[in-house]
């Protein structure tokens, strides 16, 4: 795993900090947030740190393609059932994160 991402200490943040953060920066809604976690853990990634690792990692690539798209940093939106697609193409794509992306201060 992504050694930077893994040793961020804001993995280790109660779950409604880290929402917050993810918020703050990925500018996702809660709803949002709570999909994306649930998908990652039926997807079989039951340890929180490992599963926030991947959350990070599709919000950041979620939020590069959204930005080449647009050209802004807006809120992140799925369409009807654009999520899950997303989650499915991130992990086919995807061992493990290796996103350049983390969490900033």
């Amino acid at each position: 795993m992504n050694k930077k991402l893994s040793e961020n200490i804001y993995l280790n943040l109660p779950d409604l900090s880290f929402y917050k953060k993810c918020n703050d920066q990925y500018r996702i809604n809660r709803g949002v947030y709570n999909s994306i976690d649930e998908w990652f853990y039926n997807y079989g990634i039951i340890n929180v740190i490992h599963r926030r690792m991947y959350i990070v990692a599709f919000l950041e690539s979620v939020l590069d393609e959204n930005m080449k798209e647009s050209g802004s940093h807006t809120f992140i939106r799925f369409g009807h059932g654009k999520l899950t697609n997303r989650l499915n193409e991130f992990m086919e794509n995807t061992k493990e994160p290796t996103t350049k992306g983390k969490l900033e201060k």
